[in-house]
């Protein structure tokens, strides 16, 4: 016996198909879209198709970007451009804005190698990487990947790919998070902390 009209079983069916979100909350999500004004859910939806139709890759780093020229990063002059950080996502590099402390440039893999998963380096952004060290004067490539099993496997296979290039190839420092304590830390993080250790 069905309890709601079929559209609303269908509306609830598309949100729980997102990252994260179950059949409960994506009934809440449902009721609550039929509890706004129809103006207001056409300007949700409209906002959704606008973005998949105008979002693309930037050319040069494969940020995410408007249109089909370089994203704000690329495109700003006062970034210096002779250092990248290699992300896995598009969230990563939101994350270390966040930080305001790296003023290079990017590079957006979207993803990592994931053998399990049926990720190889084929389906990563990596020969674009490659093209940029190999013409550009970059002379540090900084590998940001988690630090998790295939973040690093991927850390590992770019950097043999980048040292005949002769840049040098930096892993972000991991160790003990601010207002951690000792105790609690496992023994890989320890690990991790003691290798990034540095003079004061």
């Amino acid at each position: 016996m069905e309890f709601f009209p079929p559209a609303l079983e269908r509306m609830t069916e598309q949100f729980a198909r997102l990252p994260g979100v179950g059949y409960k909350t994506a009934q809440r999500l449902a009721f609550f879209m039929l509890s706004l004004p129809v103006e207001e859910v056409e300007a949700f939806s409209q906002a959704m198709l606008h973005a998949k139709r105008t979002i693309a890759l930037c050319p040069f780093c494969q940020n995410l970007t408007e249109g089909d020229g370089p994203c704000p990063i690329c495109a700003d002059k006062k970034r210096d451009e002779n250092v990248i950080c290699v992300v896995a996502d598009p969230k990563d590099v939101i994350a270390l804005e966040r930080s305001r402390e790296f003023r290079g440039r990017y590079h957006v893999l979207h993803g990592v190698i994931s053998p399990m998963n049926h990720v190889g380096p084929d389906d990563l952004y990596i020969k674009s990487l490659i093209e940029r060290v190999s013409k550009e004067e970059i002379q540090e490539v900084i590998m940001a990947t988690n630090p998790d099993t295939e973040g690093e496997a991927t850390a590992m296979y770019l950097s043999r790919l980048l040292k005949p290039f002769g840049v040098r190839v930096t892993r972000l420092a991991y160790g003990v998070p601010v207002g951690g304590h000792l105790e609690y830390a496992d023994d890989a993080t320890l690990m991790r902390a003691l290798e990034g250790r540095r003079e004061m």
